[in-house]
């Protein structure tokens, strides 16, 4: 195969660009990195990642912030509280990222430029560009995930610093959708705790600030002073992003369907899908983005997705019942895209079946419909 290696450019300094420009860095790899200067995007710039399993989240074991052995789940009923035995759920901060992989590339003699890039082919040479695009409306439903965090310091001990609550579903649920509390406490008095929903319209600051507070009150926080803030707003779709239409232009992250479309993690599909791009550039070779996810995962989250869009399923109930049915690698496991087929018809079989089947009838021949489902 003819050897590519003209200088390669890696555009945005997020998950998905610093993973690969970390893997590069140190090969004989010609790259360089170009950063929108601060304050330039919207985005906050101290941002959570998650991950799980019984390994450290690709290269980057060594940054993890804090670590959790059990996991829970709280429905209006009652708790669903697993072990995780070998495996831990891992959280990162993106500034801890983000000053490591500066550190490596200074210490490669990697540039990293900022400027604003208006067209990414004209920068020339191979260019992986990892900036946000526009969310296609091709789709079959289209939510959103929109959330609000507060770093909280609490005047008593009210966490359990072994125990991440992934959803606590204690919160006034949205039509179409779903919402719950989410806290990665990291002692007894303090924690991230946010407050999230998946739906089809986004608050506003002070819908978001009132429901956070309502959820920290219903969860008995009580007295707490606020150390931080992080806020985010995903998009979840069965919708195929397009590709650049340059051969030159390879899009990836968020702009090209990583983020897993049921749940709105990306952190550990970008790290496969690093590991293979690194490959192909130190072996010469023009770059092909690697599926992040199975296409039978991805036809699983559509019809979740669409069954919660619809009302045919109700979201909280949904959730809770999967982690109350199954063990909780296997729940995990899916949520992580490493399940195999015996373990999703498992997952399957404990699903809401009269509602999925309704929803598979729903649609009809094959293809998009003329109109999505949700979207803003």
């Amino acid at each position: 195969m003819a050897d590519t290696r003209t200088r390669l450019t890696i555009v945005g300094l997020g998950a998905a660009g610093s993973s690969l420009a970390w893997r590069l860095a140190g090969t004989d790899v010609p790259f360089d990195v170009v950063e929108a200067p601060r304050g330039a995007t919207q985005r906050t710039q101290d941002r959570t990642w998650s991950t799980w399993g019984a390994s450290g989240p690709g290269p980057f074991g060594h940054l993890v912030a804090a670590s959790w052995p059990r996991v829970r789940v709280v429905g209006e009923d009652g708790t669903v509280t697993a072990d995780l035995g070998s495996w831990r759920y891992r959280m990162l901060h993106s500034t801890d990222l983000d000053r490591a992989v500066r550190e490596r590339l200074a210490a490669h003699g990697v540039p990293v430029r900022e400027e604003v890039v208006d067209d990414a082919a004209a920068l020339g040479g191979r260019i992986v560009d990892t900036r946000p695009v526009p969310v296609p409306r091709t789709g079959r439903t289209l939510l959103w995930q929109h959330f609000l965090g507060h770093r909280v310091r609490t005047a008593r001990p009210v966490f359990d610093p072994r125990t991440v609550t992934l959803m606590d579903f204690r919160t006034p649920q949205p039509a179409g959708g779903v919402a719950f509390g989410y806290v990665l406490p990291t002692s007894p008095t303090e924690a991230l705790v946010e407050y999230t929903e998946f739906s089809v319209d986004l608050l506003t600051d002070e819908q978001y600030r009132d429901r956070l507070g309502s959820y920290l009150e219903r969860a008995g926080i009580g007295a707490h002073e606020v150390l931080g803030e992080e806020r985010g707003v995903i998009p979840m779709t069965d919708a195929r992003f397009p590709t650049s239409g340059d051969p030159r232009v390879l899009r990836w992250g968020a702009n090209s369907g990583s983020v897993r479309p049921s749940t709105g993690y990306s952190f550990t599909a970008l790290q496969r899908q690093a590991d293979d791009l690194a490959r192909q550039a130190v072996r010469g070779e023009g770059l092909r983005l690697p599926p992040a996810h199975r296409p039978r995962h991805l036809l699983m989250d559509s019809l979740v997705l669409q069954a919660m869009a619809t009302g045919r399923v109700d979201g909280a109930r949904f959730f809770v019942d999967l982690f109350r049915r199954n063990p909780v690698h296997r729940v995990l496991g899916f949520l992580d895209g490493s399940t195999s087929p015996v373990e999703d018809l498992r997952l399957m079989a404990t699903s809401p079946r009269a509602a999925m089947l309704r929803t598979v009838l729903a649609r009809g021949p094959a293809g998009f419909p003329r109109r999505i489902t949700g979207g803003r």
